[in-house]
């Protein structure tokens, strides 16, 4: 395993505890893990220092509104957003946050956004991102388990948090809005006692006002991130401050290893959600190397006009949105004409020919990428040098199309807020990991513990089992919830629920997911016990089994009817036919298919928690067949592969 060093020796079961794996780390810290960067306690200093070092680089940028047309990027420098920083932290302790207090922030990415958590960064203020996909009482929920005080919120949120009152206005006692506030607002929030502001008015609020900066330690907890429980409510995640200068020492060295450092040239898109870890952390480290941040729009129709006119060089993508890039590529192959399709083809066979044999993309096929893919290139603004996936898997037949024809380096990340984003890598030029998620990035420690009840063995040939991590780059626990973290943190080793195998090469490819959650491609989690007993509410249906997966944007399912009613339904709509025909007939499907949808609507569940597609079995799930335990319970694999080309096909025949 040429990519990993074993530091420790396997172990076997003992005191009930499962059978562990060797542990592993990165060869690029065989000789110890990256010191942490001179003068960077904590995520203020991140900032701090790069305003020192490069006050005149750009550092925020949105497009120019135009006549109602988008033009060109304007630019705030580094200066310009310190100063406004400054000011925005002023008027947050005018409004009696102190260090250790609460912030809100509620909205699409935005200069505003960063400008907000900077304020944080700088007076020790958690900062937690509220977002809405996490479910209809989420919003609610983080600001009263959190506490949170004063909440900064884009103009079209605003009505979303009014919702949440009065019941929120035992924490919330200020609403910051990024743009405008309408008079209807303003009169609603004064109905419950709160204060609100402009962006404008709020920089205004603590002008005449002085406030030192606490002094912000490592150990000191800078943002509360909210994430999907398997069942209820989100989790709140505890992230220091030393986790994030710890990845960034790990990534930076990462980078240096492989010779693709970042640099105070590079720009990023910013569009991937800043609530979420992922895109948090690479906002950091364009920030600690004086890079430019460019925002888009907001609407993903328009991702592609706003990085051809922002010219991006590195590109953070989850798999939908570099799913959608191979399905344009593809169609518009095909519609090229035969000449063209058959240039594409050949030029795309060679070109991987030669980096199977071990060649840099950059040196695989230049003529090719000239005459041929320069083309892709260009529709990614043509700077591109580095595309990153993460939050679900990619799949293998994308990510070795877009290796060869993006001409850039493709690589497929995987970690957990828990972990702080990125635990595992892949690496540029090395064909061999496609599929997995590379080997551990520098700055943890790895092992694989045996899951005995799923048949995986970590001490076996090709071993496998729970993915472990040990490191400072983990979080500081779930808020206000030690129980949860207790069942997760052991000795120092961090739980991840998912299960990995080892490969030959020392990368790590994720085989399956320990407990029932899944995501979909979109990235959104799914726990699916949760919907089933939801759905299991609906009087038409005796069983069901929800199925989806991270290739896949939505769910299917497959259910036992419940006789009865199945047979009352047909004869009051006309339908003739025995149980097991009226299985097969698609008016059937159509009526509990809506059954579905009204118990999901009036259960508030979101868009992706729907099922789209279902078959009706006549037969209930049994015993006989292995699809349930003797405690009823659904054995997940099983069902699986028994209704493998029936879930294949309600897949085809619903897109």
């Amino acid at each position: 395993m040429q990519h990993v060093v074993e530091v420790e020796p396997a172990r076997v079961a003992a005191d009930g505890r499962p059978s562990i794996g060797p542990v592993y780390r990165s060869a690029f810290a065989k000789d110890g893990f990256p010191p942490p960067v001179p003068g960077v306690e904590n995520c203020w200093d991140v900032f701090r220092l790069s305003v020192e070092k490069y006050p005149e680089n750009r550092m925020l940028g949105r497009r120019e509104i135009v006549d109602g047309k988008a033009g060109k990027y304007v630019w705030m420098t580094y200066k310009e957003v310190f100063d406004v920083v400054m000011k925005v932290g002023a008027s947050l302790r005018f409004c009696g946050v102190e260090q250790g207090g609460r912030c809100g922030i509620y909205g699409a990415n935005c200069p505003e956004w960063v400008i907000s958590m900077e304020a944080c960064n700088a007076h020790g203020i958690y900062c937690v991102p509220l977002y809405d996909t996490l479910g209809a009482g989420a919003v609610e929920f983080i600001i009263c388990h959190a506490e949170i005080e004063v909440t900064f919120v884009e103009e079209k949120k605003i009505d979303e948090v009014l919702k949440t009152l009065p019941n929120s206005s035992k924490f919330l006692k200020t609403l910051v809005s990024f743009g405008k506030v309408t008079p209807e607002q303003r009169g609603e929030v004064d109905k419950f006692g709160l204060a609100v502001y402009s962006w404008d008015e709020f920089l205004l609020l603590g002008n005449d006002h002085q406030f030192d900066l606490p002094i912000n330690k490592k150990s000191d907890i800078c943002t509360i991130m909210y994430t999907s429980g398997t069942t209820g409510d989100p989790k709140g995640v505890l992230i220091s401050n030393e986790s994030i200068t710890t990845l960034i020492s790990g990534v930076v060295r990462l980078l240096d290893c492989v010779n693709e450092q970042l640099s105070d040239k590079d720009v990023y898109i910013s569009y991937l959600p800043l609530a979420h870890i992922f895109d948090r952390v690479i906002e950091e480290m364009f920030i600690f190397c004086g890079a430019s941040i460019g925002f888009w729009r907001g609407d993903v129709k328009l991702l592609v006009e706003d990085i051809g006119e922002l010219k991006p060089t590195i590109f953070c993508a989850v798999p939908r949105v570099l799913d959608r890039i191979f399905t344009g590529l593809q169609d518009k192959i095909s519609s090229g004409g035969f000449l063209k399709s058959t240039l594409f083809n050949l030029g795309f066979k060679y070109k991987l020919y030669n980096m199977e044999k071990g060649t840099k993309h950059e040196e695989a096929a230049k003529i090719v990428d000239k005459i041929v893919f320069n083309k892709v290139k260009q529709g990614l603004g043509g700077n591109v040098r580095l595309i990153l996936s993460g939050a679900a898997p990619l799949a293998t037949h994308v990510e070795e199309f877009l290796r060869v024809v993006t001409c850039a380096h493709v690589l497929q990340g995987y970690g957990l807020t828990e972990t702080c984003a990125g635990t595992f890598v892949s690496l540029p030029n090395e064909l061999s990991m496609l599929g997995t998620v590379g080997p551990p990035v520098p700055n943890v420690d790895v092992c694989l513990e045996s899951v005995p009840e799923m048949n995986y063995d970590a001490l076996a040939a090709v071993p496998r089992g729970e993915i472990c991590v040990r490191g400072k780059t983990l979080f500081s626990g779930y808020y206000k919830r030690d129980d949860l973290t207790k069942e997760v943190m052991i000795d120092g080793w961090f739980h991840t629920g998912d299960v990995g195998e080892w490969q030959p090469n020392g990368s790590l490819k994720i085989i399956d997911r320990k407990k029932n959650i899944f995501k979909l491609s979109q990235g959104e989690y799914v726990a699916v016990e949760n919907l089933e007993n939801i759905y299991g509410l609906v009087p038409a249906l005796d069983s069901i089994w929800v199925y989806g997966n991270s290739f896949e944007s939505f769910l299917v399912a497959i259910i036992n009817p419940n006789k009865q009613a199945l047979e009352h339904w047909a004869e009051a709509n006309g339908v003739t036919g025995d149980f097991d025909a009226l299985c097969g007939n698609p008016k059937a499907k159509e009526y509990i298919i809506g059954e579905l949808a009204k118990i999901g609507k009036a259960k508030k569940l979101k868009g992706f928690e729907f099922i789209k597609a279902v078959h009706l079995d006549p037969v209930p799930f049994d015993m006989d067949r292995d699809l349930l335990t003797p405690t009823y319970k659904k054995k997940r694999p099983q069902l699986l592969k028994y209704y493998k080309s029936v879930i294949d096909e309600l897949y085809k025949s619903t897109k």
